[in-house]
């Protein structure tokens, strides 16, 4: 038979080369003294090259969650660790500081935005004359003397829901002789009037929006001054987690905190004012009015002492907080009272370690 050779075109002569297994690469590793060769594929060659200019995604978030279940069950796992690495850090200092005994450094105190308070030029020195000279002729000496006792209304604005009728009623024990009465849709301009002919010192009006108590006007009578102030964060006695029973009618010892430029002194005596000036030990409340960044947290409290050293502390209600939105002089009067200070947000909220009160 006759052989005959059959020509192959270049374009086969690639596609054999292609389909043809990949051979091994011999690499040489340079050792100590020895240049033995290491073979290695060239698919691992490619993957290592393809693994160090992969780009990664940045680092996890977990706003990147779309489930909100999800994503507010892994937001609570993370603040749980969180705080198992500072609790952990926290041992670990106290264990270094009681290693070194009295050799320790002082402890750093940490910045607040209270520590870092813009210091205010109408802050109050309880040792100047002027100061004791205002309080003596103002217009709550006469509560602090003994000789006027607070006698208090309490109303609300027109048709009160069901919380802001159990909000006075709560406010009502805890202010001795204070009385709450409907408002029957009458102007303030008539109430006020009222409230002096039958020898009220104090009128607080308690306003209300879609059903949650919102704003309080606390009128002090007969010739003011007048606040009024935004609340927040109400909270019933219901609604109180390990409460104590229902406070008794003693009168409470009242607590005032951080009050110190003149309007949060102002403040804080009308705050005082309501109150009877001589407290009854024996009922063992207190009710407190703590200045914040301006804002004032209420609540009520009754003490009980276990030994001479320790005292337990039960919280009876309501809780609330108050922000000072105006002072005004003279009682209230929308239309032509004249104001001594008023809340202007965009001015006075711009720096945030400068307070009013």
């Amino acid at each position: 038979m006759d052989i005959t050779e059959v020509p192959v075109s270049q374009n086969e002569k690639g596609k054999k080369k292609k389909n043809k297994k990949p051979k091994n690469k011999k690499v040489n590793q340079k050792g100590s003294g020895e240049g033995g060769g290491v073979e290695v594929k060239e698919e691992d060659v490619k993957m290592e090259q393809s693994e160090a200019g992969a780009s990664f995604p940045p680092t996890f978030s977990v706003s990147e969650i779309k489930n909100k279940q999800r994503r507010h069950l892994m937001f609570m796992k993370f603040k749980q660790e969180k705080r198992k690495q500072k609790l952990q850090l926290k041992k670990k200092k106290k264990k270094e500081r009681d290693a070194l005994g009295d050799k320790a450094p002082p402890k750093e105190v940490p910045k607040t935005i209270e520590n870092q308070r813009v210091y205010d030029e109408t802050t109050v020195d309880p040792e100047d004359e002027e100061i004791a000279f205002d309080e003596g002729t103002d217009e709550f000496s006469t509560y602090f003397n003994g000789l006027t006792n607070p006698k208090v209304l309490i109303t609300t604005s027109d048709r009160p829901r069901g919380r802001t009728v159990r909000f006075c009623e709560q406010l009502a024990t805890v202010i001795p002789n204070a009385f709450v009465y409907y408002r029957r849709g009458l102007a303030l301009k008539r109430v006020i009037p009222q409230c002096v002919a039958r020898n009220f010192t104090y009128l607080i009006v308690v306003n209300e929006d879609r059903k949650v108590p919102n704003g309080l006007v606390l009128c002090h009578l007969p010739d003011g001054p007048t606040a009024h102030f935004k609340v927040s964060s109400v909270r019933l006695r219901k609604e109180m987690k390990r409460r104590g029973k229902d406070p008794t009618e003693h009168s409470p010892e009242v607590i005032l905190n951080n009050f110190t430029t003149r309007l949060g002194h102002s403040i804080g005596r009308m705050f005082a004012a309501l109150f009877p000036q001589d407290p009854q030990f024996v009922g063992r409340q207190v009710a407190t009015f703590h200045n914040q960044r301006d804002f004032v947290f209420f609540r009520f409290h009754r003490y009980i002492f276990k030994n001479e050293k320790k005292v337990g502390i039960q919280e009876l209600g309501p809780r609330f907080t108050l922000k000072l939105r105006s002072l005004q002089k003279g009682t209230f009067d929308s239309k032509f009272g004249e104001y001594e200070w008023v809340l202007k947000r965009h001015e006075m909220d711009a720096c945030r370690r400068k307070f009013q009160l």
